[in-house]
């Protein structure tokens, strides 16, 4: 489909980011740190070696779960009973039993809190019907986010041959569930209590103590197993910049918090976001085809931004905005095109999609008897240059 496109020039800063020369997790078989809203990699050390990912495989299990509650083919307050299975799961748990029935959002507690195996297995049966079906979901999932470094064997990353990942992968999975922002009301959790069936009380304490003890870390998750090691993917916001650091293979649970500690200070201290444009902002003004209404104002479904060094100086960006044929009914959310950020040197920095600012109804018979009888191109844009 043929799309139009119109060129805004701006002021903005150019970023140079540069790796830091300094080993920034020295106990870590490897490392990464990225920027949440533009997948910058600000460090990296061996990132892509493929380990065990130990109980950070939950990262892939709650995006699929998200991703089901948000499609409304499963809600947070859904009735799920135990299954033998998921009650005999080892490792970490919450101690479910065959037959107990919990809601959704409990159990995702148990899984994103306390590392729950029994609660994430109990979970993927309710969304795919069995663990190895929800597996695939998973695996297939990988592969459209652009995770190929990473293979699961099972929903909860104890160890099992072939079930591997990466620490760029695991930053690829972090940033697509961090979509769903609403994780991070269950990540962000220290502690908490489950009640069982029989009126009893399961306390539950969150694996990853950043939570608690380093301003700004709202999740995401930890991992251990022998073979993999201490591993922990976590994101901290301050302001309007969010980080995503990822470690595997630590030797001890102590040195997997100093290290994300010193990922972390490194990205807050060195870098900015630049906001271009806010999310919900205007941008300009769009033809609707055989809608209520003949035009509607299209907006940014999220922030443009820009990463920028403190010595950063600023320059010229441009808007290539693409949009296709809009046609009612229309709703807030839906994507018609795409905004890109493009650098002086004609590079895409950014692209972010664009929404309609309201919902556009389908005209009707009355509507068409008392519009004007002027001609509309559907999908021309009538963008005010700015």
């Amino acid at each position: 489909m043929k799309k139009m496109c119109l060129v805004l020039i701006v002021l903005i800063c150019i970023p140079i980011v540069c790796l830091a020369e300094e080993d920034l997790a020295p106990t870590a078989k490897s490392a990464i740190l990225i920027d949440r809203a533009t997948g910058e990699v600000l460090y990296e050390k061996n990132a892509d070696e493929k380990r065990p990912p130990a109980s950070m495989t939950k990262l892939a299990s709650m995006l699929i779960i998200m991703e089901s509650i948000d499609s409304g083919n499963l809600s947070f307050d859904d009735k799920v009973t135990i299954s033998e299975e998921a009650a005999s799961m080892g490792g970490s748990q919450v101690f479910l039993e065959a037959g107990e029935t919990y809601t959704v959002s409990d159990l995702l507690k148990g899984v994103a809190i306390a590392s729950g195996n029994d609660a994430v297995v109990a979970l993927a049966e309710k969304v795919a019907g069995t663990w190895p079906q929800f597996v695939d979901m998973m695996n297939k999932k990988m592969k459209e986010i652009g995770a190929t470094n990473t293979n699961f064997i099972n929903p909860h990353g104890l160890d099992a041959e072939n079930h591997y990942s990466t620490a760029r992968d695991m930053g690829i999975i972090a940033r697509e569930l961090l979509k769903h922002e609403k994780i991070l009301e269950y990540t962000s959790i220290y502690e908490e209590y489950l009640e069982k069936n029989d009126g009893t009380k399961t306390w539950l304490v969150n694996t990853n103590r950043l939570v608690r003890f380093y301003d700004g870390v709202d999740g995401l998750k930890t991992g251990f197993t022998e073979s993999a090691g201490f591993c922990l993917t976590a994101t901290a916001k301050k302001d309007n910049f969010r980080l995503i650091s990822v470690l595997m293979g630590e030797d001890t649970s102590e040195n997997r918090s100093s290290d994300t500690v010193r990922l972390l200070n490194y990205g807050f201290n060195t870098f900015k976001v630049n906001v271009i444009k806010k999310k919900d902002e205007v941008i300009g003004k769009v033809r609707v085809e055989g809608g209520k209404k003949d035009s509607v104002e299209i907006i940014l479904m999220n922030d443009a931004t820009k990463l920028l060094k403190n010595t950063d100086a600023p320059s010229e960006y441009t808007f290539n905005i693409k949009i296709d044929k809009v046609k009612a009914p229309i709703k807030k959310g839906d994507i018609v095109g795409s905004a890109e950020i493009v650098d002086k040197d004609n590079n895409i920095i950014d692209e972010v999609d664009l929404t309609v600012k309201e919902d556009i109804a389908k005209a009707n018979i009355l509507d068409y008897f008392l519009k004007n009888t002027k001609t509309t191109v559907a999908g021309k844009l009538l963008i005010k240059q700015s």
